[in-house]
């Protein structure tokens, strides 16, 4: 069976200023050697700009599986948080179902650029891979990679019939996963004296933020906070430590 093997993006548009651009249907930025598309006879690789703002992702790994006339389907799903990840979440498929007839690949990652993947891996061109990206686009569910592991049973099920039972085990293996909203977040580090100590902290409390503190010759803090929160939070600790916070 073909192993998984996405090629680098290839640039195809480059700017210099940040401009908006749209993504279903949620506004986000363009940013330079974001947008590239390849298509190479089952592989395809699209990559565009990553939303900074909330997103659909898996809540866990959800694994599902049905018969259709002979060949057993398997859908694998997994949360992924970079391409790397979706790779490995791929390998880890194909090595516990090596004797399978086919492992289908299909992820969508919040890489930058933005990563679209998805194989044929041996099925007939745009029955299986396609179907299944087509699957994860439609519900807008990111940091996403899914599998489906087919047993061919004896009896061809034609373009048609795979569209419908990669498609299937797409939705039935996400249904098991469980949808969940996330939302992009940032970690930074603060350095206060232990005077300021107690301030800082009682604007990470009062924030949509989480944070650790070692207590050392001075006060160091782990914070980590939601993106589009991060710049006003760190405007807000210097303002309350009169600029004496290192940031």
């Amino acid at each position: 069976m073909n192993k998984l093997a996405p090629p680098a993006a290839t640039n195809v548009a480059s700017v210099n200023a940040s401009i908006e651009c749209g993504y279903v249907g949620r506004p986000y930025k363009y940013r330079p050697n974001a947008l590239a598309t390849r298509n190479a006879f089952t592989d395809s690789v699209r990559s565009r700009c990553v939303p900074d703002d909330a997103y659909l992702t898996l809540a866990g790994r959800g694994t599902a599986r049905f018969t259709v006339q002979g060949s057993e389907f398997i859908g694998h799903a997994a949360p992924v948080d970079s391409v790397e990840a979706a790779e490995a979440f791929v390998e880890e498929i194909e090595i516990e179902y090596d004797d399978a007839t086919h492992n289908v690949p299909a992820y969508r990652v919040r890489a930058d650029p933005f990563r679209e993947y998805a194989s044929d891996d041996g099925e007939p061109s745009g029955s299986a891979g396609k179907p299944m990206l087509s699957v994860l686009s439609g519900r807008e569910l990111e940091n996403v990679a899914v599998v489906v592991t087919r047993y061919y049973g004896g009896t061809n099920l034609g373009v048609g019939g795979l569209v419908r039972a990669y498609s299937q085990a797409t939705k039935d293996a996400v249904d098991a996963a469980g949808v969940v909203e996330q939302r992009p977040q940032e970690t930074f580090r603060a350095v206060v004296d232990y005077d300021d100590s107690g301030t800082v902290r009682g604007v990470l409390e009062s924030e949509d933020a989480t944070f650790d503190a070692d207590y050392g010759e001075r006060v160091r803090f782990e914070i980590r906070v939601p993106v589009a929160e991060a710049d006003a939070l760190r405007d807000r600790l210097r303002s309350a430590t009169s600029g004496r916070i290192e940031l």
